[in-house]
């Protein structure tokens, strides 16, 4: 290795650089450069370097990445769920975590952290947030409904949360008894017109995802039902097969063993396209004067705390995309009753405005009775 000195002609200036250049690199240098520096130690080659040159120099560096730069992400992954080990959301969760795990290279380890529908889960990934490593999965309530449902969730959601994706979604079945009268959706509505709360239905408690939609679908179709509420959807299916109640809103596999067991009929659901859980029940869309736009579905979404780098987001969301298009986790997915949906970051956002305030006006009113 020999040492050089650069002598650079900036405009009427000379400066002197030094520079350090392996001897088998000399061979390929013109002589006239070189000046005999195979011979010595130390030389001095002078070029010509314009204003502009230099500039270029400076901005192509800039632009470099930084030499030894780690990707992201640097250590593991924790993603917060606010359901119990074992529940929908958490298999979900975890669903998608293993795979994401074998992309990224690091360990993903999921934290339970259960209470107040899923609440203390974003909680916790806010509380826990700063290390760009952490981010959490949710149902649709504490980012829409819970603000107006709390007296204080401890965070804002607009100000406090950046969306990544949706990964799933899950609608509802209006179900009643094989026994009954009512066969299809148009003789549902007409016996719950006969007269103030004719049909009384259950859900899995006050301002649940059940309770809210009945409520929505009661709007749209000009009726009144008596709300009856109960802790699971095992209490609600066991009223209506017992004749307590006429009917309730539930997820598809609350209702497909009844079904399939002949006890049980599902009049409608709730999505805007077919379901694969449950192909062939009718959407409520459009069917029996609701309108087409009708939708009403539960969803899961994987999110971050604000101030997260977007490149981080926008690499997670490619991630849980090519995950999500994956058939064998699409058939995963549709075994515990959700079905893939993702999208972009602001496909995320855009649902969690619309949301919130179809669900605001659907509690108002409920809040008003």
């Amino acid at each position: 290795m020999l040492n050089l000195i650069m002598s650079v002609v900036w405009d009427e200036a000379v400066l002197q650089i030094p520079l350090r250049v392996h001897r088998r690199a000399l061979h390929s240098m013109p002589l006239s450069y070189l000046f005999g520096a195979r011979k010595v130690e130390e030389t001095v080659v002078k070029f010509q370097i314009t204003r502009r040159m230099m500039l270029a120099g400076a901005v192509a560096l800039t632009a470099a990445p930084a030499l030894g730069q780690d990707a992201w992400p640097t250590g593991p992954v924790r993603v917060f769920v606010g359901f119990p080990a074992g529940s929908s959301p958490d298999t979900l969760a975890r669903i998608i975590t293993d795979q994401l795990a074998q992309r990224l290279g690091q360990p993903v380890v999921i934290e339970n952290r259960p209470g107040a529908g899923g609440v203390i889960g974003v909680q916790q990934m806010l509380v826990s947030a700063g290390d760009g490593h952490t981010f959490g999965t949710t149902i649709n309530g504490p980012l829409t409904t819970s603000q107006r449902m709390m007296d204080s969730t401890g965070y804002d959601v607009e100000a406090d949360i950046s969306p990544v994706t949706l990964i799933a979604t899950s609608p509802l079945v209006l179900a009643v008894s094989a026994d009954s009268d009512i066969n299809d959706l148009e003789g549902f509505i007409a016996a719950a017109g006969a007269g103030d709360e004719a049909i009384a239905y259950g859900s899995v408690g006050q301002g649940s995802g059940a309770h809210l939609t009945a409520e929505l679908f009661a709007t749209e179709a000009g009726v009144s039902m008596l709300h009856v509420p109960f802790t699971s959807y095992a209490e609600v299916t066991t009223s209506i097969l017992g004749g307590e109640i006429d009917a309730g809103f539930m997820a598809p596999s609350a209702a497909l063993p009844f079904v399939e067991a002949g006890t049980m009929r599902m009049l409608g659901i709730t999505s805007a396209e077919p379901f694969a859980q449950a192909p062939d029940v009718p959407l409520i869309a459009g069917n029996a004067g609701l309108p087409d736009d009708f939708r009403a579905e539960l969803w899961n979404a994987f999110i971050a705390p604000a101030g997260t780098d977007n490149a981080v987001i926008e690499q997670l969301n490619a991630e849980i995309a090519e995950i999500l298009a994956d058939p064998a986790v699409q058939e995963q997915l549709v075994a515990i009753g959700w079905q893939a949906a993702p999208g972009s970051p602001d496909d995320l956002r855009q649902r969690i405005a619309d949301d919130t305030a179809m669900w605001g006006e659907v509690i108002d009113r409920v809040q008003a009775q």
